[in-house]
């Protein structure tokens, strides 16, 4: 290794001391077990292949009504018509909210995690059997509602909504909804909508 001269203050004014550097030595087995844990990008995301979308954003945008900032379903992954669903949300650092919501530690608001599980239920209610599609369905009530740990940037939002009452007279559903992050529960609560025409 080469030797440069580092100034030093227990020296004389205008004195150096020559000061040697030595790359550490790391063992060839050591860097040989590093290479054998490396995955690389190909196996990665293999690991992250997600099911193939029942519906995708186009066929959400057709039966849901909401845009950008404010649709919070990415897809739909699976479907049992006027039963139940699973949607799925990508969080991501750019949303919107985590402007605000925290700038120094973002957190994804738990009401919007409510409204994200309820455009869920929304492709549910919103198509056949339940309703021709016609019409638009708002909350009438949210009750039971527990959050178990923060949803943060990074985090991919699986959300099941199970149709649990319908009542046509008076377009009132009922569903139970749960949302996992990572095979944990996140939030779940039960979910009243009118339906209005």
């Amino acid at each position: 290794m080469g030797a440069f001269q580092l100034p030093t203050s227990r020296l004389a004014p205008g004195r150096t001391q020559q000061l040697r550097m030595a790359a550490p030595a790391e063992a060839p087995a050591a860097e040989a077990a590093e290479e054998e844990d490396w995955k690389g990008a190909e196996a990665w995301s293999t690991g992250f292949a997600e099911p193939e979308p029942v519906f995708d954003i186009l066929k959400v945008k057709e039966v849901l009504p909401h845009r950008y900032p404010f649709l919070l379903v990415d897809k739909i992954i699976e479907f049992i018509p006027g039963k139940k669903a699973v949607g799925v949300k990508k969080v991501t650092a750019n949303e919107e909210f985590f402007n605000g919501h925290f700038p120094l530690r973002p957190i994804m608001p738990g009401v919007l995690q409510v409204e994200a599980m309820a455009q869920v239920g929304g492709m549910v209610a919103l198509q056949e059997p339940v309703t021709d599609g016609k019409g638009d369905f708002f909350f009438a009530g949210v009750n039971n509602v527990k959050w178990r740990r923060p949803v943060v940037p990074g985090d991919t939002l699986v959300m099941e909504m199970t149709l649990t009452a319908f009542k046509p007279r008076f377009g009132l559903v009922k569903m139970k909804g749960q949302c996992f992050v990572d095979g944990q529960k996140v939030v779940e609560g039960d979910f009243q909508f009118a339906m209005v025409k």
